[in-house]
Order: C-alpha cells, then structure tokens, then sequence
C-alpha cells in the first residue's frame, strides 16, 4: 500500500510504496496505489508577495518580527522597484503594490491582539523562503 511523501518534484507529489520505490503523478505504484497530483493555492494576499533579494528578505523578516507590518510595508515598494510576484502578470503592478499595503495595515491593526504580530512574522518568513528559491 502506498503513502504519500511531503517531497515534491516540479509541482508533482511523490509516493513512496512499501519497497521505496518512487513514483511521479498518473504512473500505477508498485502497490497498486494511485499518485494524486496536488497544487497549493495561495491565496490574494499571499500570491501578492514579492521575490526579492535575500539580503532584503531578511531585513523585512527582522523589521517584520520587532514592528509589525513595517517589513511588509517596505516590501511594497520592492515591487515598484521591479520585484517579481505571481500576481503582477494578472492583476498589474500597482495592483500588487496596493494589495501588499493592505497586507501591512493589516498586520499594523491587528498587532494589538496578537494575531497581526504572528501573521507578520509568517508573512517575513515567506519573504525569505520566496528569496532563496
């Protein structure tokens, strides 16, 4: 019987069978198991988020982690500056610049009860993980 492995390769999730045998997505496992092709969806806000150099991502992680939303806020303009993001084909720069705006007032408001101090955090670890793809 098959299991799924959390590793992906090229947006396809691997299985793994009771021999260790790998499989890519549509290909019958060794068990006879089906590999089920699985795609995260982001979602506005979070597709929003601009790749930038690491040395920045991390500056907007740390600025993010002690004020919140101010990573973010400065992550906006990153995108003004030409930083890519997935959402800047469909929706448009300024788009993309406005939405990460409202991802930092957000964080700013929310700050008081916690939740926008976490969110930001998360939101700067993002910012790293996009940049050292």
């Amino acid at each position: 019987m098959a299991h799924k492995e959390g590793a992906t390769e090229q947006g396809r999730v691997k299985a793994v069978d009771s021999l260790g045998a790998k499989a890519i997505a549509g290909a019958p496992t060794a068990g006879g198991g089906v590999v089920v092709e699985v795609r995260e969806k982001k979602g506005t806000l979070r597709a929003a988020i601009p790749t930038m150099p690491f040395p920045l991502a991390v500056i907007c992680l740390f600025l993010n982690t002690f004020i919140p939303g101010l990573g973010t806020f400065l992550s906006a303009f990153t995108v003004l500056c030409g930083a890519r993001s997935e959402l800047v084909s469909e929706r448009g720069v300024c788009c993309v610049f406005w939405l990460n705006v409202a991802a930092a007032l957000i964080q700013i408001l929310t700050a008081v009860i916690m939740v926008g101090w976490i969110m930001s955090i998360f939101w700067g670890m993002d910012m790293v993980i996009l940049a050292s793809q």
